[in-house]
């Protein structure tokens, strides 16, 4: 009765207020609209709320604090094992190339056995220790130029037609994605070799150090690499590999002549040398450190001598073709202009 008066009265007597000028009277269908939204609006409001609370309190609840893990790990050991090959198993794009990587390096590897030890070596020279890394390597550059052969080759046959300049430009397209691998591959190499080369001398000073203090070279090489991971990651990264092997039980020469061959610097060679001589014969470590470490510091300041020398002849075109065209505009320029005056 209540609800029937008050439609009544809204549909007989529309506010006087200018905003609502255009009112339309209310029928029983807006009522029932209006009240079921106003009737759902809290429970609606209600159920997102619980649902959100709900979702929270069970990830929280879910998720293992990492006490309970450690003890999950110490309880089965397989666990562990799971965990860390889950993490170190790559995701993504990496998961695709790497399975990808034996058929598309099918066509590029090597044939013969010392072809495939060359590519084994830069690759680590590069810092690339994984088994596969040649496989993906190879399938990247199989990648590279193809991908290079259909732009080369669309952009070609779309711009010159199936002519001369159309399969100049796929060759030279395919070529170039064919040599960018390798040319990174370059990069990174010389790159991390130099970084080693630089980082030689501190790490030796600090070997022999602990060696004159009574350590072991085993004991030495391992507080080199707790030492200097910061400073020295690269160097660090491969004294670690050495220590992680002789502790698997691998003899100290077979460890150091990987180590000399892992890294490619020829001062890591004649130092991964003179330790297995030394090793061999029982002379002095400590001693053959020294003459080692003070001889690559003496070829490095040589080196810095070198660039210092070439510093003169580098300057001179970039002097040449920018700085004397303008020194020259500007004492000059006033007398040519009035030379150009008086003979005018």
């Amino acid at each position: 009765m209540v609800s029937g008066w008050w439609l009544e009265k809204a549909n007989c007597d529309p506010p006087s207020s200018p905003l609502f000028t255009n009112h339309r009277p209310l029928t029983t269908n807006h009522f029932g609209t209006l009240m079921s939204l106003v009737t759902i609006l809290p429970w609606a409001l209600f159920g997102g709320i619980t649902f959100a609370v709900w979702a929270l309190m069970d990830y929280f609840a879910g998720r293992d604090s990492r006490a309970s893990e450690r003890l999950e790990e110490l309880r089965n050991p397989l666990t562990r094992d799971k965990a860390r090959a889950a993490a170190a198993k790559p995701k993504g794009m990496a998961s695709m190339i790497e399975r990808a990587a034996p058929a598309l390096s099918k066509a590029l590897e090597p044939k013969t056995e010392l072809e495939q030890n060359e590519l084994k070596v830069r690759m680590a020279n590069a810092g690339f220790t994984n088994p596969k890394a040649p496989q993906i390597y190879l399938a990247v550059k199989f990648t590279t130029m193809v991908l290079g052969a259909l732009i080369g080759g669309g952009y070609g046959m779309l711009a010159y037609g199936f002519n001369q300049q159309g399969l100049t430009t796929l060759g030279l397209s395919a070529g170039a994605g064919f040599y960018i691998p390798g040319i990174v591959l370059w990069y990174w190499r010389s790159k991390r070799m130099q970084a080693i080369f630089l980082s030689l001398p501190d790490a030796l000073d600090l070997l022999v150090v602990c060696v004159e203090a009574g350590l072991g070279l085993d004991s030495g090489m391992r507080r080199v690499g707790e030492e200097l991971k910061d400073t020295h990651p690269e160097l660090c990264e491969e004294i670690n590999a050495c220590n992680l092997q002789l502790q698997m039980g691998r003899s100290k020469r077979d460890v150091l002549h990987d180590l000399g061959v892992r890294t490619g610097v020829d001062d890591v060679k004649a130092l991964v040398a003179i330790l297995i001589q030394a090793d061999r014969f029982g002379s002095s470590i400590a001693q053959a450190l020294r003459v080692q470490s003070d001889s690559m510091r003496v070829k490095r300041r040589q080196i810095a001598e070198e660039k210092a020398q070439k510093t003169a002849v580098q300057m001179l075109f970039p002097m040449v073709i920018f700085i004397f065209p303008g020194i020259f505009v500007v004492l000059v320029g006033p007398a040519a202009i009035k030379m150009i005056e008086q003979l005018l």
